[in-house]
């Protein structure tokens, strides 16, 4: 409960603030008095939430990231586990890519819209690829941290490598795999908003640059939040779900 306490008073004291700095036209080199100030903002969000098109671009936005992260998931960590085990496919794989994995994923913006036949494919690309590869790493870098000596104990009672993968390494991996796709959760969101605004023609991402180029700030900052509230809902349920299915692990390895 103080742990609570503490957080919700830290967030009120930083709401605060904002409403005397931005309520008192402060300059202190940064201009607050350009800034919306807490009362106009919480009244454009009351107004937002009122209406259907706030749900409508909620819903596609999270449909974006939820298709593309669970594309994201089941390439990265299959292929995580591969390039891994497999000395060949990682001679084959890897290289093509370690060069595509430092590109950010919404330079590829450009590819996606020459690649995809509609905008929506595109985004869902974009989210894809840059979901993907802090999976991929994470899950690559779990496989070879896992103690040999787990494998050798298993095989020495006769099991076969179908059994050694998911009764031991996939098992073994998965604090790892979690870590991945958290970090991978909050990269996509930065992405698929980013997309949305270059490219998309709803979403949150699009209506908060619309509200920019119409100069409605309080709606920009509406915007700003409700991406903050996603990303930290979306990637608190990933750490959740990573909780509950390694409980069978010592505390200081979830750590």
């Amino acid at each position: 409960m103080m742990r609570w306490v503490l957080r919700l008073g830290s967030l009120a004291a930083g709401l605060l603030l904002w409403q005397l700095l931005t309520a008192s036209n402060t300059r202190l080199w940064l201009r607050f008095d350009q800034l919306p100030t807490v009362v106009e903002v919480a009244e454009r969000f009351a107004a937002q939430v009122g209406g259907a098109e706030y749900y409508h671009d909620l819903g596609s936005s999270l449909a974006r990231i939820m298709t593309g992260f669970l594309l994201a998931a089941v390439l990265g960590i299959a292929l995580g586990v591969v390039v891994a085990r497999s000395r060949l496919l990682g001679d084959v794989l890897r290289p093509p890519l370690e060069v595509i994995r430092p590109i950010p994923a919404i330079a590829l913006v450009p590819i996606a819209i020459l690649l995809f036949p509609t905008d929506e494919q595109g985004i869902v690309f974009i989210t894809f690829v840059a979901a993907f590869f802090p999976i991929l790493v994470s899950t690559r870098h779990a496989v070879r941290a896992l103690p040999t000596i787990w494998e050798d104990a298993v095989r020495t009672m006769g099991a076969s490598r179908r059994q050694v993968l998911f009764r031991v390494v996939l098992p073994g991996t998965l604090p790892g795999v979690f870590g991945g796709l958290s970090v991978g959760m909050g990269v996509a969101w930065i992405c698929v908003i980013s997309a949305e605004m270059i490219s998309g023609q709803f979403g949150v991402g699009y209506r908060t640059w619309q509200a920019y180029t119409i100069v409605d700030y309080p709606a920009v900052i509406v915007g700003m939040v409700t991406i903050g509230l996603l990303g930290y809902l979306t990637s608190a349920a990933v750490e959740l779900l990573g909780r509950r299915v390694t409980r069978w692990l010592p505390r200081e390895a979830l750590r």
